[in-house]
């Protein structure tokens, strides 16, 4: 059995705030194995960038361990943290704010190679940035321009070329396609999947799309209120969807077809309080098959048919 590459073992992220703590990522367990790609799904506020960042050490986690290769890199000192950051990138949502206003193309993409000293030699390192350029689809011609002065696609692809920059292993992809156009969206897609096969990279990838998301996850993870309610292959969950939360997201996703158009999910009722929430499922109260045991104790992730998992009273 192939070990993973990136595992999480009851990760959890609480920020204090006056009223308590808010349980942003709480007791999440993933697993992602090397060039496969896991696609992180959920409502806005739901947790999947926290959680994107936790495993990248990007903010430090209240508990729990994010293993890479075996070894929990929350143990890690700065040094250690220094030298295995090379291997982990992360592919912002907004394509203008993450770049620099005041950096050129060519200086975007080569600060990364500069800092960590992947390259010394002024020639080498402008070979290496050209090269990048070339890698994802990004003309010569736009090596001294900035990021006002060009789109949002193009903007993305410095982006990318700047993830690529130290040749790493796993890339955190937050929403990279949510702020881009349709047309846009595909060809960014396309890119990333293509450079996932020749690079043999393994991706994270969040987004609240799940048309999206299909195309590119080998297994997809469905998130509410910082908890797991369900995880499965990408084929399976599409084919057998179980959890109320999930259908309501399926449910979402527009059709193209006027028959079809009052068919649309509506979920109802308010939104838990992330605050301290009370033990039990949290999308109980916007849940149709809520029943009184969906509030009496927390539920965990119970596989019910083999890597399908769902944490809900009806399984």
């Amino acid at each position: 059995m192939v070990p993973p590459l990136i595992e999480t073992r009851e990760l959890k992220k609480y920020f204090q705030t006056k009223s308590g703590a808010l349980h942003a990522v709480d007791d999440i367990n993933i697993s992602i194995k090397e060039g496969q790609t896991l696609g992180v799904v959920g409502e806005s506020g739901c947790g999947k960038s926290t959680l994107g960042r936790l495993i990248l050490r990007l903010l430090d986690a209240t508990s729990g361990q994010v293993l890479y290769k075996g070894k929990n890199i929350l143990a890690f000192s700065p040094k250690e943290m220094h030298d295995i950051r090379k291997e982990m990138q992360i592919i912002f949502q907004d394509p203008y704010s993450s770049l620099n206003p005041r950096m050129s193309v060519f200086e975007i993409i080569a600060e990364p190679i500069k800092v960590c000293k992947a390259l010394t030699r002024k020639d080498k390192i402008s070979d290496r940035v050209f090269d990048l350029m070339c890698t994802v689809g990004l003309a010569e011609r736009f090596v001294n321009s900035y990021p006002h002065e060009l789109d949002g696609g193009r903007r993305q692809r410095i982006g990318i070329a700047r993830a690529l920059a130290l040749e790493p292993k796993f890339i955190v992809c937050d929403e990279p396609v949510s702020a881009l156009d349709v047309s846009i969206q595909a060809q960014i897609l396309n890119l990333m999947m293509d450079l996932q096969e020749q690079r043999k990279l393994t991706y994270m990838f969040i987004t609240h799309d799940l048309s999206v998301v299909k195309h590119i996850s080998t297994d997809i993870a469905v998130m509410y209120l910082g908890q797991l309610v369900e995880k499965a292959p990408a084929d399976e969950l599409f084919e057998n969807v179980c959890h109320p939360y999930t259908k309501a997201l399926l449910g979402a996703i527009p059709v193209p077809s006027l028959k079809n158009r009052n068919m649309r999910s509506i979920i109802k009722g308010e939104v838990t309080n992330p605050i301290d929430p009370a033990p039990g499922c949290r999308f109980a109260p916007r849940c149709p098959y809520m029943t009184a045991k969906c509030t009496e104790q927390p539920y965990q992730l119970k596989e019910i048919k083999p890597d399908h998992f769902v944490s809900c009273v009806l399984y």
